[in-house]
């Protein structure tokens, strides 16, 4: 189909020039669902045509490098999501590949990406989705999660995980985990 694209998650972005129509889900995707948790492919926040359309709108903001984008969406999600390199220089490649960014190689040899014409009109006819995976990501310049919350909050998720992995669980070690997350929830709720 040469007037939309698929991004291989069942999401269809539209090209510029295509008519309102069906393949326009920028909301709830089949059923009325919207898929906004972690973990929904392989742990990903964002899948990889919304990574593609979030770095895109990025970079139309102002033109970056790809550290540069890793550092703001980290500052975005208040150091709870981090982008790794191999995620974000091949998107970076595919926005080069396809015409929607273009590269300005520095004299140092660092790559900095600046939106195109044709990226500009790719977003302007993605407009919503754009806006909702920003929104997702944050305000720039919100006050970052302070250091010790995001290491006790990492400590919890590998905790779970271990024991997750050691086998199943038995009804008293699901309560006395549920029971332990309750409390640490309203001991926050109080802070």
């Amino acid at each position: 189909m040469k007037d939309r694209y698929l991004d291989g998650f069942d999401h269809y972005f539209a090209f510029p020039e295509d008519p309102p129509g069906p393949h326009h889900r920028h909301g709830p995707h089949h059923g009325g669902h919207h898929r906004h948790h972690r973990g929904r492919h392989g742990g990903r926040l964002f899948d990889y045509g919304e990574l593609r359309l979030l770095l895109l709108a990025m970079i139309a903001e102002r033109p970056r490098h790809g550290y540069e984008l890793i550092k703001a969406i980290e500052e975005r999600f208040g150091g709870g999501y981090v982008p790794s390199p191999g995620v974000i220089y091949p998107t970076l490649a595919w926005l080069d590949d396809m015409g929607y960014a273009a590269v300005e190689v520095e004299d140092i040899g660092r790559k900095r990406y600046r939106i195109t014409p044709q990226g500009e009109a790719f977003l302007q006819a993605n407009r919503a989705a754009a806006e909702e995976l920003l929104s997702r990501a944050g305000l720039p310049g919100a006050e970052p999660t302070p250091p010790p919350v995001v290491r006790a909050m990492e400590n919890l998720k590998l905790a779970l995980r271990l024991r997750l992995q050691r086998g199943s669980l038995d009804e008293a070690a699901v309560d006395t985990i549920a029971a332990a997350l309750d409390a640490a929830a309203r001991s926050v709720e109080r802070s």
